[in-house]
């Protein structure tokens, strides 16, 4: 089968159905029976997976809805069953092979027999003809009609059963095959012509509770006429070429059939609706009582009624229910349900008209699917139906109560009379269209003479006896219709171009003579009503034409009727009346035909022969009103047509001024045009003058047919060179006259002069009283001056001299006592259009005329504006006052209001705007308020004027920043609105008129004679208008106004709760119902969002029992497949705003319902109301339709799921959640190809990715990772395996390079590019920290990742002069920070990190420093931070020398600006709070310079990272040369201690003070910088000493003590005296001495609190000042010189910190006690050696949780407190280590003693009491030989540990290595023991030497001495055996500077010469 016929493929279209006989053979018929049968025979279905399937709606849901067996049966073969055919348990009661209802649903699929079928040629040819492009089968299935059993199946769609986009595009086969009879249960099809249907866009629900299961297959694509005209229109969601030219094919019959589309009742139709089971019997009962009152078919009557609820009715379901159940209810009900009615009538005329009038418009976008349906149209004979349907129409008899109801009043009888006049009008403007586009027959042409002729054109309705005064416009438009298609029929354009060819016999009526006669019959039977005149006015012409002799008489007649009817001047009131409506196709096509007869009368006719000529020019002037007309005149010969009347009014001119100005000003359409028009003027060759008597200047010819001037004249009596003269000689034609002499003399001269003189004589006569005769002459050159300008502005250069004199003119004018209102209209026109073009120099000139109200002194304050205090209301003001209220005319009111509006739009410079403040004060006190009281004389005035008004508020609010920012403290013309509409009388007059509500404009739009929505100048267009800049209106003075705590009159307004929802949030909310225009209820639903985001009030609360109404209404516009897609986008902003600031009204929209689970939890689902619907369609991802689902829908879609995220509204998450593929939807962007970034993009799709983005943020992070869902889980493993992480990467970073490349300036898209970096760093930032959901493990990613967002960074922020770049590039250098932090392990090379990074740096320097200060700060972490990922050498960086240089200017800058900021502060008496920065830059206060993460801490970081490179400090040489930067520092440090402020600075100034001192030259510049003498004494400051002389040190803990601290600016201060005395020696002695004087309380404080304060703060000073001490004993005679005492002090205080010391790490229970009183926490944190600790707040120590937070098993804890105490043993070993070498400095040389050279006692001190006590804390008990002997054995026991148990010691240390860590603490334990035997030598020897020492005492010393290290030296031998670590003299710590501490550290052997010195020294005493 080759596919369908195109009849019976019309047939299917046209039915819905076709019956093809013989599709399959009855061979291919018996193979399927066979294949089924066998089927069955293998059937093996489990008892509870047997389904009964049915069509009942209540036994679907129990049955096949709630059985998985059923639902899940889309892809396999499946059983269902009959009814009754099993019993209690489930077993068969019929043989099973009879039991079956149906097989499905897969056949097609699995079975080879099935699917051959399905699949065969001839199936696949027949649906391809049907016009599927792509078709696909979606279910299969084999129905058994069993005999005996089985349940009915109801009518149904199966559409409605299968989704589809869009919904209905199913086409079913039914294949019968056994024969079907009307006996054995065959096939039932109803027609879709009988039941159309609704549109499937409601809620399931509602459509079920409606009835509607549409029997058709077309019905699911029906439209109503509105939908069908709002498609056509543009308005809707359906644009497309196609989409347009598929509705007019599903719907051109209905056009065509037009009213008559709608039946009459019959008793058929009513059998059929009562018959409907599906229909609510509630509904049926008013649809029958609609059919009744509405005289219609009763199945239309019903759909009707179903349509109105679905679209126009306001309630809700249960409120319908109890509508249709109350009778007073259902009466209103059915009369809006009447002009619902009348509406879709009118529509269907609408389209048809739409279509007529673009069908041939090349510049319309469907004109060519417009054109094929007027074809169809066309063929099927349009205009005869139509023509019979207004034969129809007006012949109707009008209902009565009697045949209509009770309902039938005599109001709604007149209400049905005007839409019968309205239908009339439309159908003959329908008619006249299409026959100005196709020829009428002649046949016709008489047909509708004799109806019209019988009609009365109109006026001889049968109802005649309804009309009243209302309809009036109806039945003029009639008439004129019926006029113009008459006239239009006699193709009078035709016959002129016959006429002029000389080919009258062409012309289709010279070829019907019995046509004619009896025309001419009809013809002569007119003339008594004035639409008859133009008819026989254009039959005269035709006749006169084609019978110039035979019908003379009887044109001469029916000529002479069209004149004496005043043809002309019915002519101009129709071309008004039509003009009246808006510049449409129907009245330029009423234009073109005029034009046309009235072309050809004066062609044909002499002119005096026609009338009065004004009339003429009246007419001309209507008809040139068309823009193309003006240019067809001037291209014609001005002999003939239209250029005959410009000649004949050239003949008075410029005697008579006004006909020609008149006409020329019609003449101007178009710029070429306007040129014609100056030119014409400009180039005149005749003067006409009339004179009552002969002058005696002039010499006179004999006939007197011709006059000569003797002398010259004047024309004007006027001085100056503003005149013309007729110079002598000139001759002149006298045409007499019977009372006077016309003279036309041969002078050329300009006319635009000659206007100048006419000006200059009213300026000259203003105040006689000649004035008024003399406006009479000007106005008619301002009015064409206007038309010209405004037309060409170019031209106003050449028109100087007239528009220079219209300010004077104003002046002069509006002083006069009876001032000429209109003259001073259009010179204030003329003003606005310069004023356009020029507004400052406008303003200049007009500001002196005082016309334009102004203040006599310059206002300062806002409140004197509002008070309008001083305001004189100038001109303009007296004017208004005096004379325009008054009389009620207001056109210099309207032109006013125009100008001003232009000015503003001009934006003037700051003080020509102040100048415009009166004249805005004005309009905002005198006359927005009270505007609406005011008198008027004609309808639409006010409402123009209200329009213009807030058009001119409109204008100022959005005015740009740049222009409300003013050098001086006036208010500006901005803030003077906001003001006086939110606290004055202004304000409340707005808020009443965005309160005129939705019925209201409806009201008015109905009124209307032709009610079409379209854009034009009607009363309602214009009502919608004025409230659409209402709107705009009150929401930018919303989102202008500044913050206040009280709130004002207009908020009020706005937000307070009426009574019965009677407020205006509720009206607002109600524009959603407004049908007309889009943007009103967009605009409406805007100004909810904004009331709903900054007021406090309730929404919900407000709308009161409206809510659910109002949010059903929401949703059915949401939800409509044709609905305009901003309304949807704005609908969806205004929820997403509601989420965060509405918790009820969200709570409305959301319609979550709530049960029980069967756990007993609360379980949600979707209502039947809820938005989620409508949302969860918008993201699904089947490549949507992008008019259903375009860009920016998707995104305010997505926007609204993430508010929902954000706001953490878990029901609606956890509902979201359970929906079938709802994160593979929604992550459906992320995994599309965008187009590369550029201005063509769509800026939306970003902007939704990016919300994407942050909706899988916002749900790991809020989730339990274990909880998350599966198909998330499952969509973040594609995201990853699919590479989505590199391709978004590259698009960020091609992103930024496009940005770079453009450097921002064209780019429209920022806040899209910001949001979608933004998003893009916030989920890199989720997948660094849970990088095992993300599936972002693999390195390569990561660094390929890294270096995209470097390359991004570095490209836009080497675009300083871009502002956008540099925005965006800090965005992108704060994620660049934390990928460092993150990943610093997996970067690779540093190398390649740094050339970027450090042109980065580079670039960042040199942009705005205030802009750049937050993004610098980051450069600078991410710099330091690479800078500690590897040890780096110079070379590496690249331009070292320069960069340093910068860094250090900038830190320069930096370091002055914090100095001036503390001393101010401290000049205020005020200190900053110690804060760090938050993220977020507040511009209101400066930013204070001591932060943490500030750019100055952070350069002094990075400026010590950068020193730490430099190993021989060159660099830093040269810059310390170039830049102060050193005694800036210091000063600034000096400062900062002084007032113990900006501490971050000053522990980063100290780090790096401390890292330049490390080389000999860096600290020889910071010792000359003047270092002691900046911190000495201001260090003082940083500690307090408590009364009792201990300073006050706080038990802290590991991070706390890490944390910048004065205590640590202490402790570093010591350190750096430590650093320059190791280096620099002799050099910084002296201020090492002085150091340690001024503090040597705190010194001696510190050395004791290790024994008595005992806390971990006091280890840690403890350690850096026995460090100092350290290296300060080795200059023990310069000391002893400069402090002797403190030197002795100290010497005894080392003692007792070597007991304590010793103590501690003898007894751990002591330790851990210790640690457990006094540190509580803190012991978890432990002490780490000081020379690893960096300078920054990280610690080199692991992290270890702390105990109260951690829930770590038991002995985790106590491997935790073990590490912790091991640490601490470290810090006090170290500590003890120190102090040993200390005091090695302070006894006798070891080797001069052995050696016996002499020794002076009295240098040396004794350290350690001649005793053997063990260490204690006590301090009665002071150090002694035991305390050394014990330090030994502590020693070697930590010794004996570290070799059995490595870990714990060795990660205490903090060392990367454990081999590493054992070396170090090895070598440190060693140099204890080596201080330790050196002491106890050299103390020995000290007492051995010292006489005044007992003999027995010494005796008794040496044999103590000789066992202890006998037995010490035992233990020592074997440790040595097993290999010793080397003295760490030169390793980790220092060591004294003595050669007997040099000695080897490469094996054990090495280590004898100790144990050599020891024993020598035992040799030494045993002697």
């Amino acid at each position: 089968m080759a596919g369908l016929s195109s009849s019976l493929l019309q047939k299917f279209q046209e039915d819905g159905f076709l019956v093809l006989e013989g599709f399959l053979s009855s061979d291919e018929c018996k193979a399927l029976q066979q294949r089924i049968a066998a089927i069955v025979a293998e059937m093996d279905v489990p008892p509870h997976c047997r389904t009964v399937f049915s069509t009942h709606e209540e036994e679907q849901l129990r049955a096949q809805g709630a059985s998985d067996y059923f639902l899940s049966s889309g892809d396999k073969i499946r059983f269902f069953f009959e009814k009754d055919v099993f019993d209690e348990r489930g077993e068969f009661l019929v043989p099973p092979e009879k039991s079956i209802n149906k097989i499905a649903h897969a056949l097609h699929a699995h079975d080879p027999v099935f699917k051959s079928t399905t699949h065969s040629p001839k199936v696949q040819a027949l649906v391809r003809s049907l016009g599927l492009q792509k078709p696909v089968v979606v279910q299969s299935m084999y129905i058994f009609k069993q005999p005996h059993i089985g349940g009915e199946v109801t009518p149904h769609q199966d559409a409605t059963f299968l989704y589809t986009e869009p919904l209905g595009r199913v086409v079913g086969m039914w294949i019968a095959l056994e024969d079907a009879t009307l006996d054995n249960s065959c096939l039932w099809w109803r027609g879709k012509a009988v039941h159309p249907g609704p549109r499937w866009h409601q809620l399931p629900g509602l459509r079920a509770w409606l009835g509607w299961q549409p029997l058709c297959a077309r019905a699911s694509t029906e439209r109503s006429s509105r939908e069908l005209w709002t498609i056509l229109l543009g308005r809707s969601a359906l644009r497309e070429l196609d989409q347009i030219e598929a509705e007019l094919n599903k719907h051109w019959r209905r056009l065509l059939e037009g009213l008559s589309y709608y039946k009459p009742p019959s008793p058929s139709s009513a059998e059929t609706v009562k018959a409907d089971e599906e229909l609510a019997p509630q509904l049926k009962e008013v649809g029958l009582r609609i059919s009744k009152f509405l005289g219609l078919d009763e199945e239309q009557s019903v759909l009707i009624l179903q349509c109105y609820i679905q679209e126009d009715y306001r309630g809700t379901v249960d409120s319908l229910k109890t509508v249709l159940q109350d009778e007073r209810q259902s009466q209103a009900l059915i009369l809006k349900v009447a002009d619902y009615y009348y509406e879709e009538r009118t529509c269907v005329l609408r389209c048809v008209l739409h279509l007529l009038t673009y069908f041939q418009d090349e510049r319309h976008p469907y004109r060519v699917e417009y054109a094929d349906c007027v074809d169809k149209l066309d063929k099927e004979q349009l205009v005869v139906k139509y023509r019979d349907q207004f034969e129809e129409l007006y012949k109707a008899e009008a209902p009565t109560w009697e045949t209509r109801g009770n309902l039938m009043t005599e109001r709604q009888v007149s209400r049905w009379f005007v839409q019968c006049l309205r239908e009339q009008a439309m159908l003959l403007e329908i008619i006249f269209l299409f026959y100005a586009y196709f020829e009428m027959a002649p046949s016709d042409l008489l047909i509708l003479t004799k109806m019209f002729k019988e009609q009365g054109f109109g006026s001889r309705q049968t109802n005649r006896h309804l009309v009243d005064e209302t309809m009036a416009p109806f039945i003029d438009r009639i008439g004129y219709f019926s006029a113009l298609i008459l006239v239009e029929g006699m193709d009078i354009e035709s016959l002129h171009k016959c006429a002029l060819d000389d080919r009258r016999e062409l012309h289709q009526f010279a070829q019907d003579g019995l046509i004619c006669q009896d025309m001419d019959r009809l013809m002569l039977t007119f003339g008594d009503i004035p639409h008859h005149a133009p008819v026989l006015l254009a039959w005269a012409l035709l006749r006169h034409t084609l019978n110039p002799e035979e019908m003379s008489s009887v044109v001469r007649k029916i000529g002479g009727m069209a004149i004496q009817l005043n043809v002309f001047q019915y002519l101009t009131r129709l071309l008004r009346s039509l003009a009246s409506g808006g510049d449409d196709c129907t009245s330029s096509t009423a234009c073109m035909c005029v034009y046309g007869l009235l072309s050809f009368v004066l062609t044909l006719l002499e002119l005096h022969t026609l009338g009065n000529q004004q009339d003429i020019i009246d007419t001309a002037c209507e008809v040139l009103a068309d823009p193309s007309l003006p240019e067809l005149f001037w291209g014609t010969e001005p002999t003939s047509g239209l250029g005959i009347i410009l000649d004949s009014v050239c003949g008075m001119f410029p005697h008579l001024l006004s006909p020609l100005l008149q006409l020329l000003r019609a003449l101007v359409s178009g710029k070429s045009t306007a040129k014609k028009v100056y030119s014409f003027l400009d180039k005149m060759s005749f003067y006409n003058e009339l004179y009552k008597h002969k002058p005696h200047d002039v010499i006179s010819h004999e006939d007197g047919t011709l006059w000569r001037r003797q002398t010259p004249k004047l024309l004007y009596p006027l001085g100056g060179q503003t005149n013309l003269r007729i110079p002598q000689g000139t001759v002149g034609q006298v045409m007499p006259d019977e009372r006077a002499y016309l003279v036309r003399w041969e002078y050329s001269y300009s006319s635009w002069a000659l206007f100048t003189c006419e000006i200059e004589m009213l300026l000259h006569v203003v105040s006689t009283a000649d004035v008024i005769q003399h406006c009479q002459r000007v106005k008619p050159i301002i009015d064409l001056v206007h038309k010209v300008i405004s037309t060409d502005l170019s031209i106003a250069d050449c028109l100087l001299p007239i528009t220079s004199r219209i300010y004077m003119l104003l002046q002069r004018l509006t002083t006069v006592i009876s001032p000429p209102v209109d003259v001073i209209a259009s010179c204030v026109n003329c003003l606005t259009v310069l004023a356009a073009r020029n507004p400052a120099k406008v303003w200049t000139d007009l500001r002196h005329t005082g016309f334009l109200p102004f203040v006599a002194h310059p206002v300062s304050s806002l409140s004197q504006m509002i008070s309008a205090e001083g305001m004189n209301a100038g001109g303009y003001g007296n004017l208004l006052m005096n004379s325009e209220q008054p009389q009620g005319e207001y056109r210099v009111t309207v032109a006013f209001l125009r100008l001003i509006t232009t000015l503003v739009k001009g934006q003037l410079g700051s003080t020509q705007s102040q100048g415009l403040v009166p004249c805005v004060m004005f309009v905002l006190k005198e006359m927005l308020p009270s505007y609406h009281r005011w008198r008027y004389n004609f309808h639409g005035v006010r409402e123009q004027i209200g329009c213009l008004i807030l058009e001119l508020i409109h204008a100022i609010l959005n005015l740009c920043q740049e222009t409300e920012l003013h050098s001086s403290h006036t208010p500006s013309l901005q803030s003077l609105c906001i003001c006086s509409l939110a606290y004055t009388e202004a304000g409340q007059t707005v808020t009443n008129i965005m309160g005129i509500g939705v019925d209201n404009i409806d009201m008015v739009m109905a009124a209307q004679p032709r009610s079409d929505g379209l854009e034009g100048q009607g009363q309602g267009q214009l009502l919608i208008k004025t409230v659409k800049l209402a709107f705009s209106v009150t929401n930018n003075v919303i989102r202008l106004k500044p913050l206040s705590n009280v709130v004002s009159p207009l908020e009020h307004a706005l937000t307070q709760h009426g009574p019965h929802g009677n407020n205006l949030i509720a009206v607002l909310a109600k524009y959603i119902y407004h049908k007309h225009d889009p943007a009103l209820p967009r605009l409406a639903i805007q100004l909810l969002k904004r009331l709903a985001t900054v007021a406090p009030m309730s929404v919900y609360a407000c709308l009161g029992s409206d809510a659910a109404a109002i949010r059903d209404a929401f949703l059915t516009r949401l939800q409509s497949k044709i609905e305009d897609m901003r309304i949807k986008v704005m609908i969806l902003e205004f929820l997403t705003v509601a989420v965060e600031t509405q918790p009820g009204l969200i709570e409305l929209f959301l319609n979550l319902e709530v049960k029980d689970g069967s756990n007993g939890a609360k379980e949600f689902s979707l209502g039947e109301w809820s938005c989620l619907h409508a949302v969860l369609e918008l993201i699904e991802s089947q490549e949507p339709d992008q008019y259903w689902c375009p860009p920016l829908l998707h995104r305010a879609a997505i926007a609204f799921l993430h508010a929902l995220w954000q706001d953490r509204r878990d029901s609606a998450m956890l509902v979201l959640r359970t929906k079938p593929k709802f994160w593979e939807n929604l992550t459906s962007p992320l995994f599309g190809t965008l187009s590369p970034p550029s201005e063509t993009s769509e800026p939306s799709i970003l902007e939704t990715c990016a919300l994407v983005m942050k909706i899988i943020c916002l749900e790991i992070h809020y989730v339990v990772k274990g909880s998350l869902d599966q198909s998330l889980k499952d969509t973040l493993k594609k995201f990853s395996s699919e590479k989505c992480f590199a391709y978004w990467s590259g698009y960020v970073k091609s992103l930024a390079l496009h940005m770079a490349e453009t450097e921002g300036s064209s780019c429209t898209s920022l806040a899209e590019y910001q949001m979608l970096v933004s998003a893009w760093r916030m989920l890199l930032i989720i997948a660094t920290n849970h990088a095992d959901i993300m599936h972002l493990s693999d390195s390569s990613v990561r660094h390929q990742l890294f270096l995209d967002v470097l390359d991004s960074t570095k490209a836009l922020l080497l675009v300083p002069a871009s502002v956008n770049c540099l925005r965006l590039g800090s965005m992108m250098c704060t994620l660049l920070l934390i990928l460092l932090r993150q990943w610093k392990g997996e970067l690779g090379a540093v190398e390649e990190i740094l050339g970027p990074l450090t042109e980065v740096l580079e670039g960042v320097l040199q942009a705005d420093q205030q802009l750049m200060e937050k993004t610098k700060a980051k450069v600078f972490s991410a710099f330091i931070m690479v800078l500690q990922m590897k040890e780096i050498r110079v070379s590496d960086i690249p331009q070292y020398s320069q960069l340093v240089l910068n860094v250090c200017e900038t830190l320069q800058e930096e370091v002055i600006a914090l100095c001036d900021q503390t001393r101010h502060s401290l000049a205020l008496g005020s200190a900053p709070e110690d804060k760090d920065s938050m993220e977020t830059d507040d511009c209101s206060r400066l930013r204070h310079k001591d932060q943490r993460d500030g750019v100055c801490v952070l350069g002094l970081h990075l400026a010590k990272e950068l020193c730490e490179v430099d190993e021989d400090g060159d660099s830093w040489l040269q810059v310390t040369r170039r830049l102060p930067i050193l005694p800036t520092l210091l000063t600034t440090l000096e400062v900062s201690l002084r007032m113990k402020q900006n501490l971050h600075f000053t522990e980063a100034a100290l780090h790096l003070l401390l890292t330049l001192a490390r080389t000999q030259q860096g600290a020889t510049a910071v010792a000359g910088a003047g270092l002691t003498q900046s911190i000495c004494l201001p260090l003082l400051s940083v500690y307090q000493l408590s009364p009792n002389g201990t300073g006050q040190m706080p038990s802290t803990s590991r991070k706390a003590l890490d944390a910048p601290s004065w205590p640590g600016v202490y402790r570093l201060s010591m350190s750096l005296m430590e650093r320059l005395l190791k280096t620099l020696r002799y050099n910084f002695l002296t201020e090492a001495l002085d150091f340690v004087g001024v503090h040597q309380e705190r010194t001696l404080q510190c050395l004791n609190a290790v024994r008595t304060v005992q806390s971990l703060a006091c280890l840690e000073e403890a350690d850096h000042t026995v460090g100092f001490i350290l290296q300060l004993s080795q200059f023990r005679k310069e000391w002893h010189f400069h402090l002797p005492q403190l030197m002795c002090d100290i010497q005894v205080n080392l003692g007792y910190l070597c007991q304590a010391c010793t103590s501690l790490l003898h007894s751990r229970k002591m330790l851990q006690h210790y640690l457990q009183n006094k540190n509580g926490d803190g012991l978890l944190s432990a002490v780490t050696p000081r020379a690893q600790r960096p300078p920054t707040t990280t610690t080199a120590a692991p992290a270890v949780p702390s105990s109260s937070s951690s829930k770590q098993p038991t002995a985790d804890t106590a491997s935790a407190e073990q590490r912790a105490l091991h640490m601490v043993q470290c810090g006090l070993l170290k500590i003890l280590s120190r102090t040993l070498a200390a005091l090695r400095h302070f006894t006798p040389d070891v080797c001069q003693i052995l050696l016996d050279q002499s020794l002076d006692l009295a240098e040396y001190n004794f350290l350690f009491a001649l005793s053997f006590t063990t260490p204690t804390f006590d301090s009665e008990v002071a150090p002694s030989f035991g305390t050394l002997l014990a330090t030994v054995n502590v020693a070697l026991n930590m010794l004996g540990e570290l070799d059995k148990k490595k870990e714990p010691l060795t990660q205490a240390v903090g060392l990367s290595s454990q081999a590493e860590g054992t070396r170090t603490l090895k070598s440190l334990l060693m140099f204890t023991m080596e201080n330790c035997f050196y002491l106890l030598i050299s103390q020995a020897m000290r007492y051995l030497r010292d006489p005044a020492v007992h003999p027995r005492d010494k005796q008794r010393m040496k044999q103590e001495l000789s066992s202890e290290l006998s037995t010490l030296l035992s233990s020592l031998s074997r440790y040595f055996r097993r290999g010793a670590p080397s003295s760490p003299a030169a390793g980790v710590l220092p060591s004294p500077q003595s050669k007997a501490t040099a000695l080897p550290k490469a094996s054990p052997e090495s280590q004898e010469p100790l144990i050599q010195l020891v024993q020598a020294f035992v040799r030494h005493v045993q002697r």
